[in-house]
């Protein structure tokens, strides 16, 4: 079964496909924004938009090559993400595409639904082995090749640094027929080394128009149901705040916003429980948790904003929208190298001001 439609993005994806068709696509592409929004879709479509036979406007979707893409079955295409460690003992790059190849139809018989990766998942040295064996080989099917490195923050060095400097080396010098797509949910914790070697480009939030027509796809349907996400597009919209792929979450999802209550709550007591509270996020490695739990505070006050309108009460609807503003500026902080438990602090100091 093919994996579901990407929704939404149009501007980009036209963007993309207008680069393409003029031989204008750069080599190595970053895809960045807000976790949930479908960076690693759009990236599977670009991938599909590269590897299509059709002679019209690609991707056509049902020639062989997009047929095997949206099978995640396409010999050319490599696509590695976060994960826990194989534990192979020196692998050659088949052993560790064939143990990826399991987790990837784990995420086509989802139809490409599937849970954020946990902060203990990395893309390890051996993974960026196999993905530079796959780079000097020759395209199986057609006459190109495409890597897509899902979460490339969640990369994880040995020693020496052994996977970022061999990934960097694939990126100074990636061979003629291929295309090197990473996404990322955290641009701040990539080396600057491989920033300074890719074309950036901001995924947005999705827009509620996008959001509904995604919700009503059955099989996210029926994902978000054994999730026991609160049921109707309304809520559900409300609560994924254009970044959909979020309510996907399960135990992850649980655990943003238990903490997301914790820093609300905290936010209007005394200086002690901001502190304390602050302290409890962690320290530099707490990052992902922390910006998971800084979305997920955006949310609890968009809510909060929209009670307050249905109660009639301006102000506090006004000292709601004045957080959001807060929480999204130390969102923006959280991204670089920023100790969570600092820039928590300051944050409770400023909520504290803004919701009194």
């Amino acid at each position: 079964m093919p994996i579901l439609p990407l929704y939404g993005h149009e501007t980009l994806r036209g963007r993309l496909r207008d680069a393409h068709a003029r031989g204008a696509l750069p080599a190595s592409l970053l895809l960045h924004g807000p976790r949930g929004i479908g960076k690693q879709r759009l990236a599977l479509w670009l991938a599909q938009t590269i590897l299509c036979t059709a002679t019209a406007e690609r991707p056509c979707g049902t020639c062989t090559a997009c047929r095997y893409v949206l099978q995640l079955a396409h010999p050319d295409l490599r696509w590695v993400f976060p994960h826990e460690n194989f534990k192979l003992d020196d692998p050659t790059a088949q052993e560790t595409f064939d143990a990826f190849a399991e987790l990837i139809a784990a995420r086509a018989e989802s139809g490409g639904l599937y849970a954020p990766p946990s902060t203990s998942h990395g893309i390890y040295v051996d993974d960026v082995k196999a993905l530079v064996h796959h780079a000097a080989l020759t395209p199986a099917l057609g006459a190109h090749k495409v890597i897509v490195v899902g979460d490339v923050d969640a990369m994880r060095f040995s020693s020496e640094n052994a996977a970022s400097n061999t990934f960097l080396k694939l990126l100074e010098e990636p061979p003629a027929d291929t295309t090197i797509i990473l996404t990322t949910s955290e641009a701040g914790e990539l080396l600057p080394t491989i920033r300074s070697r890719v074309i950036a480009m901001r995924v947005a939030p999705m827009p509620e128009h996008d959001v509904r027509a995604w919700l009503a796809d059955p099989a996210v349907a029926a994902a978000l149901d054994a999730r026991e996400v609160p049921k109707g597009d309304a809520a559900r919209a409300d609560l994924a705040a254009g970044t959909p792929g979020t309510l996907l979450g399960g135990a992850s999802r649980e655990a943003a916003l238990a903490s997301a209550r914790r820093l609300l709550a905290a936010a209007t007591a005394d200086r002690a429980t901001r502190f304390r509270t602050a302290f409890s996020l962690g320290g530099s490695k707490a990052r992902g948790a922390f910006t998971e739990a800084l979305d997920a505070l955006t949310l609890l006050l968009h809510q909060r904003a929209r009670d307050s309108l249905a109660h009639d009460d301006p102000r506090a609807a006004a000292a709601a929208g004045h957080a959001i503003d807060a929480v999204q500026e130390a969102r923006a902080y959280a991204g670089g190298n920023v100790n969570p438990q600092l820039l928590g602090a300051v944050l409770l100091e400023r909520l504290g001001r803004e919701l009194a």
